[in-house]
């Protein structure tokens, strides 16, 4: 009897290493072809990249290097596959097979077969990893290279033989194609079924032409083939029967009955990510010149891309930002588009970023500006307070990208030139501003401006969180946001010549005091409807549209 135990072949690291590459590469080809045998926990792992592949591999090999004795070993090889794999794969002749090759390791094999002793068969398998074999009715049914290798993918054995079945007289360069591909070519005379009828035959001595065959893919059309199938199948062969139904492909495993549909239509040829940002471009150009319009719901421009181009938008999102929205890929542009959305259950819009977004843009887009998820809102710049509020605007978005708070006013300039495409000083001309950048940025009560090591620095003041966290708590119904509301109005007019203030900036001035956009307060105290239903409902405010904008005034009971 042999003795396992304390085995030093089991210690020997190039064997220990050999062993875990084997069984890893064996879950990232599965990974690749069959990602649904995985379980959950392993099938969300990344195993393209190399280090989660060497991870499970010194994972593996460390587990196998505390094993007593060679079954203690396979064991364990099978107890940590049963935690990777789905249940019904566990005992499939795949992974069977893939254990007795690993069994086969063990040079206590090789020496007994060297000196004579017979191994225990029922520990150590001789039977070979086997091979599938292809049959092709090329009269009926055509394969091209990329249905191939699909059909490669479903099968966990490599198809090696490939023997295609026609009169190929009649059958143009198909026989030179095919033949380049690596199929054996048998003729048969012209005549209907004579293909068939040729294949069947073939096909039915399959288990004794080819004794290490263990899969057949039966490719035809014909019913006739059932028969076939039928008998490969009684011969312990795993049968696939391959039949062609409009641009589908299905692939039937006659044992388990589980049906693979392949789409035999080519994958369209997708743009590359510049010229999908041209393209939505052109189709905004498009709408903007046709109707006169500069904004276009997200959903609207999706069918419109797939109208005018036969691709689909989410296509390409996952090809380029897998996991990620086609809104993403906009708010990454920020240079190309405008995005803005109403409310958090609103339609998002979207238009492209020019001049026009200034004067067009809607109301209430401003109310998330600060919002990160929602890209690039643009406010319209008529007013001094306006202007305070852009500024505000950027400098929010440069806080929450860096750890800073305090920011040189020239950062400041430069963002404001990058985000509305004029310098600073060119837009405090157009609304008659006197004196320098920093005079009126020292003229804004939301900004705090300091001098420090020789430049002009700003931030928010500092109690301005300390305000925020305050006043929020004190807001628990619509009388009290409408209360809270009106005091920003009214601190907003007191500063500037105008009585009354635009709704998208009494939205981000309720932001900027209370740490939340308006939306979002309103839902928190169960308000329904839009912020202009909220502001029409309250007995203190006037509205006035004027185009796309809505000015609120304290209405004067007098």
């Amino acid at each position: 009897m042999l003795n396992h135990k304390r085995s030093p072949v089991i210690y020997d690291s190039a064997l220990l290493n050999k062993i875990a590459t084997q069984l890893c590469k064996t879950v990232v080809t599965i990974y690749y072809q069959k990602p649904e045998l995985l379980t959950e926990r392993y099938r969300k792992v990344q195993w393209e990249n190399p280090a989660n592949q060497l991870a499970l591999t010194n994972k593996l090999r460390e587990l196998l290097g505390s094993s007593q004795n060679w079954e203690e070993l396979i064991k364990k090889i099978e107890v940590s596959f049963t935690a990777i794999l789905v249940n019904e794969v566990i005992n499939s002749p795949p992974i069977q097979e893939l254990f007795t090759e690993i069994r086969h390791h063990h040079p206590i094999y090789s020496n007994n077969n060297n000196n004579g002793t017979k191994p225990d068969h029922t520990k150590i398998s001789l039977q070979p990893l086997g091979i599938a074999v292809l049959l092709l009715d090329a009269e009926n049914l055509q394969i091209n290279t990329n249905t191939e290798k699909f059909l490669a993918t479903v099968c966990h054995l490599p198809i090696q033989v490939k023997i295609a079945f026609a009169n190929w007289s009649n059958r143009g360069k198909l026989d030179i194609e095919l033949h380049e591909r690596g199929y054996d070519l048998i003729h048969v005379p012209a005549g209907r079924d004579n293909a068939d009828g040729k294949m069947i035959a073939f096909g039915a001595s399959i288990h004794e032409l080819y004794p290490n065959a263990k899969a057949v893919f039966v490719c035809s059309s014909d019913k006739v083939m059932t028969n076939l199938c039928n008998h490969l199948q009684q011969h312990g062969l795993i049968v696939y029967q391959v039949s062609q139904h409009g641009e589908n492909i299905n692939i039937i495993n006659n044992k388990t009955g589980e049906t693979t549909v392949h789409n035999i239509k080519p994958s369209p040829e997708l743009p590359s990510i510049n010229q999908f940002i041209t393209q939505l471009k052109t189709i905004l150009q498009a709408e903007k010149k046709l109707r006169g319009v500069c904004w276009m719901k997200l959903s609207q421009l999706v069918q419109n891309y797939k109208h005018q181009y036969q691709l689909s938008v989410s296509l390409i999102v996952s090809r380029y930002l897998p996991g990620k929205q086609f809104r993403d890929i906009l708010i990454n542009y920020p240079a190309d588009f405008v995005i803005h959305q109403i409310d958090d259950g609103g339609e998002v819009y979207v238009s492209l970023f020019t001049n026009d977004s200034f004067t067009t843009v809607h109301q209430d887009a401003v109310l998330n500006g600060t919002n990160s998820n929602l890209g690039l809102v643009v406010v319209n710049i008529e007013s001094p307070l306006d202007l305070e509020t852009a500024i505000k605007n950027i400098l929010m978005e440069l806080s929450a990208k860096s750890e800073n708070r305090t920011f040189d006013i020239s950062i400041l300039a430069s963002k404001f030139k990058q985000k509305y495409n004029k310098p600073i000083t060119e837009q405090m001309k157009e609304l008659q501003i006197g004196g320098s950048f920093v005079k009126f940025l020292q003229s804004c009560s939301s900004l705090e401006v300091t001098f420090n090591e020789n430049k002009w620095e700003v931030s928010e003041p500092a109690s301005s969180n300390y305000k925020s966290l305050e006043n929020t708590s004190a807001i628990h119904s619509a009388l009290d946001l409408e209360q809270a509301l009106k005091i920003i109005i009214l601190e907003l007019t007191n500063n500037s010549n105008y009585d009354y203030v635009d709704a998208s900036v009494l939205g981000v001035k309720f932001h900027h005091k209370y740490g939340k956009p308006i939306t979002k307060q309103m839902k928190d105290i169960q308000i329904n409807g839009s912020f202009i239903k909220f502001l029409e409902s309250c007995s203190s405010f006037q509205i006035q549209q004027q185009g796309n904008k809505y000015k609120v005034l304290i209405y004067n009971h007098s």
